[in-house]
């Protein structure tokens, strides 16, 4: 579908080129003098000539140019939403973390004699003085 979006936009911008250039080379019909009854034309646009080969040319890239218009109009609606609707939602909550139960703790292992701490000594208090 992107594909052919973008097909129909080329196609349709050639086409409002080569539109332009067409309409340009036409030759004019008269001035604003001629439009209404100055000079000798014999209508109120100029008297009336044959189609040539340009005027053809304008009114077969016109349609083209208002169908490739609807035609780009239609590929590029996106259906009843809204203008959010493509909008990223909120974002969703992590999942749950699952743990395993922990391993009961260990009861803890009792050091040898040997390594066992002493408890600390008391301090040595000088010797008491006898009363003078």
């Amino acid at each position: 579908m992107v594909v052919t979006y973008y097909l129909v936009s080329a196609l349709y911008v050639l086409v409002c080129l080569v539109l332009l250039l067409v309409i340009l080379l036409q030759q004019g019909k008269g001035d604003m003098a001629a439009a209404f009854g100055g000079g000798s034309s014999q209508s109120a646009f100029g008297a009336r000539a044959g189609a040539t080969v340009l005027s053809k040319a304008t009114a077969v890239l016109a349609a083209l140019f208002m169908l490739g218009a609807m035609a780009l109009a239609i590929m590029g609606q996106r259906g009843p939403g809204s203008v959010v609707s493509g909008a990223a939602g909120p974002a969703k909550a992590p999942a749950p973390v699952t743990t395993t139960p922990a391993k009961p703790p260990t009861p803890p292992q009792q050091q040898p004699p040997a390594q066992q701490q002493q408890p600390p000594a008391q301090p040595q208090q000088p010797p008491a003085q006898p009363p003078k």
